[in-house]
């Protein structure tokens, strides 16, 4: 955990101890969840059209956010002149994963959406690790009965997918499960890019269901400042972020690699701005497949961005 090995006099370096999420401590007890934010692992990978293996992505961003498992009292950035995640300050917990049903998608979702309903009803923040994107559409169910939510999404592709052949919850299908969401008020899908996995009736769905959909080189010519602008202020943003919205060049460990993604900063900058300008009150990361991370740069990608924007949300937030 952070600070630990400063305070008791150990090194505590990256590679010693158990993996949980940047080494903060595991609460078993999903009915003793006391935190700021809790991190649950959703591994569940049965929505993929394509290459799985994201079932290992909680695993992999577990090991990789050891590097960043700060024993020095905090992540200093000397850009912004903050000291994020300060020791002692901070109440981050890594709650497990939720129990994975093989072939049952629907008892798979229901454990993930009660793992993040436990977050919630502790009154922490969730962060989940996927997992397939399909994974979002029980961490979104969760927050019926909580105040309404903006989700921005940020992705290659555009997951609005009504229904095909009878499937209606694979990572083809979740923005469009939010969007039903009467206390979902509307969805930022920025990165979507080149040939999707939605067809064009889908894009006029989206946009007819309250959705604002911008490419990367959208973004680009608009700039963050420009993005955040379209995005509703001092709302309570949702976000999920699928791995491969970022160009495969930084991030090839996905089943989906899509070219023409975003590159660190864009992503780090969009989420800062966020946090500055309303809330984050849930987050999650998926489409981490390690099988295909042959350097695990996806992997430390995703704890990296994950790290940062946690100590965003929380600087921002006290």
């Amino acid at each position: 955990m952070s600070g630990h090995g400063y305070e008791s006099g150990r090194l505590n370096l990256p590679f010693v101890g158990i993996s949980t999420f940047g080494k903060f401590p595991y609460v078993q007890d999903w009915d003793a969840i006391d935190a700021d934010v809790a991190v649950l692992g959703a591994p569940f990978d049965f929505g993929t059209q394509f290459r799985s293996g994201a079932r290992f992505g909680p695993r992999s961003i577990r090991e990789a956010s050891t590097l960043f498992s700060f024993g020095h009292g905090g992540a200093y950035d000397h850009e912004d002149d903050i000291t994020y995640l300060p020791a002692g300050n901070v109440r981050i917990v890594d709650i497990g994963d939720a129990d994975i049903v093989h072939t049952d998608t629907i008892k798979s979702h229901a454990n993930i959406e009660q793992g993040v309903r436990q977050i919630l009803q502790a009154g922490a923040i969730p962060v989940v690790l996927g997992g397939d994107h399909s994974v979002n559409i029980p961490c979104v169910n969760a927050f019926e009965g909580q105040e309404p939510i903006h989700i921005v999404q940020i992705d290659a592709h555009l997951d609005f997918v009504d229904e095909r052949h009878g499937v209606r919850y694979g990572h083809g299908n979740p923005m469009r499960r939010a969007a039903e969401k009467p206390y979902v008020t509307g969805l930022s899908q920025i990165g979507i890019r080149n040939v999707s996995s939605t067809a064009r009736e889908g894009y006029g769905d989206a946009r007819a269901m309250g959705s604002d959909i911008l490419s990367v080189r959208q973004f680009r010519t608009l700039g963050v400042e420009g993005v955040l602008a379209r995005i509703p202020e001092g709302v309570r943003n949702y976000v999920t972020i699928d791995i491969d919205g970022f160009d495969p060049s930084i991030a090839p460990g996905t089943g989906t690699p899509s070219h023409g993604g975003f590159l660190y900063y864009e992503v780090l900058e969009l989420l800062d701005g966020l946090c500055r300008r309303g809330s984050i009150v849930g987050l999650d990361l998926v489409e981490v497949a390690p099988d295909y991370d042959h350097t695990g740069t996806t992997a430390i990608l995703a704890a990296q961005i994950l790290m940062n924007t946690i100590g965003r949300m929380l600087h921002h937030r006290a």
